[in-house]
């Protein structure tokens, strides 16, 4: 056997290895709640009454994690209910109001007879007495001809407060799921806690290593220029049992980061040390990904040198994706955290930054001093002058290839499943409706929030704003962006999020599309129709269909990643900033309906 696979069954190994330990790790833990740790999230008489609930498990020692949760749970749903029983508006009190409002002929509803009604004046009263004003004050003076007009109208108020109670006083779900893994997380136990350095390096350091080991032996030795021998032979590559395996991981991943995180807080274990090294604090879910997706950059990044390496421009580019996702995205906002700052990605862009704009974050920069003011004032300058600007001069490639994190991911560990993206006109058509639609979808969503913020009102249009934002972070924000936008990798290639669901990538797009001096410019006579371009367009675009006609590729989609230029044999595509005189050169219209790829000439 030669070197080369030697190295390359190395790096395997040890890849495998490292992989299986760390699953391995999810069941290294006992789990023993404590009065102490809830002590640590106490705040209000809530946690009295989940404390209060939670008794039964305290000193008891859980082996599996699935049943200190399973137990948590419960206890939960007890406080809620708890809360519920507490906070209730119950249908005696609004049969009181009811009788208090009665007048000679007809009901007469006044928001003064809620507190005659709760003759003792207590906290949960208070609040009750608050929860009723705030659903019936367009009721005040309003006048009933019969009983039932004006107890419908109470018995709608009251069913809006029984409803969002437990978010008033009690847990709703995404503080449940925050104090699930804090609660979990601090009740492991076990030789993780006291070597979680050691299993760090034979775990995710080990992975690491296997993985460019293997980059190191499958491109090291290779002449510049790049080889893709093979690649539809590939059962990880070309849609066979590996790849669909791969996708299964990753997506379950994401889905346990996203929504699940208090089963894999053994792995947040091992990026505690680091955590504190850099911000001072222990670490989140949030931490935890922040490193493996910073990693996969770097390791995979070191692959693409090794791959592209005589091609200039695809190893500076990558080399750029590496610094600002190291730098930007990574170790800035830690440090920014150790120091009491917001903890702010300086390269991150409204509309794909889609939480810029909404009240919370507002409200944070606008109390966080000049340093708040300044990055405020940043994010608004990126929106409306960096965009615009960069892009007539350079098109969206200045973003989407040399700066974005999501591109960055996309271009090193989605390099090997760049050629899976689907370059049908029914999936082009699909993307423009769903890029744009999604970009309306953020800017409706912005629009919301912000009058919100502005005027106090919780609904526009009598859609409440809280729903909107609830809709858009779950559906476009976790499930798009996140889970599918990389658990589809090796499914459906590297820029599932970028072509179909990226609201900047479709601002940038538009920019690109009809005012920019980029180009990709092609010479017909010298097409031999290899196809390498449109194969390895990671955009979905047929390339070769342009050079064919000696057309100039001015697709909004086109993020100027460079690959169909370096992939072609004969050097037919160049990409270009000119003058923008000449740039549409053919008849090839992206927005007219009668235009067809395949049949157009």
């Amino acid at each position: 056997m030669n070197p080369g696979k030697i190295m390359k069954y190395t790096g395997i190994f040890l890849f495998i290895i490292a992989f299986i330990l760390s699953f391995g790790l999810l069941t290294m833990s006992d789990y023993i709640l404590t009065e102490e740790i809830i002590n640590r999230e106490r705040e209000g008489k809530k946690y009295e009454i989940f404390s209060s609930e939670a008794r039964g498990m305290f000193g008891r020692k859980y082996e599996w994690n699935f049943t200190f949760i399973n137990d948590l749970d419960d206890v939960f749903k007890r406080t809620n209910q708890h809360i519920r029983d507490q906070f209730w508006i119950s249908d005696e009190t609004i049969q009181k109001i009811i009788d208090l409002a009665r007048k000679e002929d007809e009901f007469v509803f006044d928001t003064s007879l809620i507190e005659k009604v709760f003759t003792e004046r207590n906290k949960t009263n208070e609040a009750k007495i608050r929860y009723l004003n705030d659903h019936t004050g367009w009721m005040d003076g309003r006048g009933y001809p019969d009983r039932k007009n004006l107890h419908d109208d109470l018995v709608k108020a009251q069913t809006t407060v029984n409803n969002n109670i437990v978010y008033q006083e009690g847990y709703g779900d995404y503080e449940i799921k925050q104090l699930k893994f804090s609660l979990t997380k601090h009740a492991s136990q076990g030789i993780l806690l006291e070597n979680s350095w050691i299993w760090f390096l034979l775990t995710i350091g080990m992975m690491c290593l296997g993985g460019m080991i293997y980059a190191l032996a499958a491109y090291g030795w290779r002449k510049p220029g790049i080889k893709n021998d093979g690649i539809f032979f590939s059962s990880l590559k070309a849609l066979g049992w590996m790849g669909i395996g791969l996708g299964i991981i990753l997506t379950g991943f994401y889905v346990f980061i996203y929504f699940y995180p208090e089963y894999v807080t053994n792995w947040v274990i091992l990026v505690d040390p680091l955590s504190r090294l850099l911000n001072g604090g222990e670490a989140s879910h949030w931490f935890l990904y922040g490193v493996l997706y910073t990693l996969a950059i770097l390791v995979m990044g070191v692959r693409m040198f090794l791959k592209y390496k005589g091609n200039n421009i695809q190893v500076i580019r990558t080399l750029s994706v590496m610094f600002f996702q190291l730098g930007f995205a990574f170790l800035i906002p830690e440090i920014l955290y150790s120091l009491n700052k917001p903890g702010y990605d300086f390269k991150n862009i409204w509309p794909l930054d889609y939480d810029f704009f909404y009240g919370y974050n507002l409200d944070d920069l606008m109390s966080g001093g000049t340093f708040g003011w300044f990055i405020l004032f940043w994010g608004i300058m990126l929106v409306i002058i960096a965009v615009p600007f960069l892009t007539f001069f350079l098109g969206k490639r200045w973003y989407c290839s040399w700066v974005c994190g999501c591109g960055g991911l996309a271009e090193t560990m989605g390099d090997p499943f760049r050629h899976l993206s689907d370059k049908s006109l029914k999936a082009w058509k699909i993307e423009r409706w769903m890029v744009h639609g999604i970009l309306v979808f953020v800017v409706i969503n912005t629009g919301a929030v912000l009058y919100t913020f502005f005027t106090g009102q919780g609904s526009l249009l009598g859609v409440g704003t809280d729903q909107i934002r609830t809709v858009y972070g779950f559906l476009i924000g976790s499930i798009f962006a996140g889970v599918i936008g990389v658990g589809f990798y090796p499914l459906m290639g590297n820029r599932v999020w970028c072509r179909f669901g990226c609201p900047l990538a479709a601002y940038l797009g538009i920019v690109q599309r009809f005012k920019s001096r980029f180009r990709i410019t092609t010479n017909g006579g010298q097409c031999i129709s290899c196809g390498n371009c449109s194969t390895y367009c990671e955009m979905g675009i047929d390339v070769r269909w342009y050079a064919q006609r000696g057309q100039n590729v001015i697709r909004a989609s086109c993020v100027g990643c460079g690959i169909c230029a370096a992939v072609c044999p004969r050097g037919v595509l160049k990409l270009e900033n000119n003058k923008e005189k000449g740039r549409f050169n053919g008849p090839a219209l992206v927005g007219n309906k009668n235009y067809d790829p395949v049949t157009s000439a």
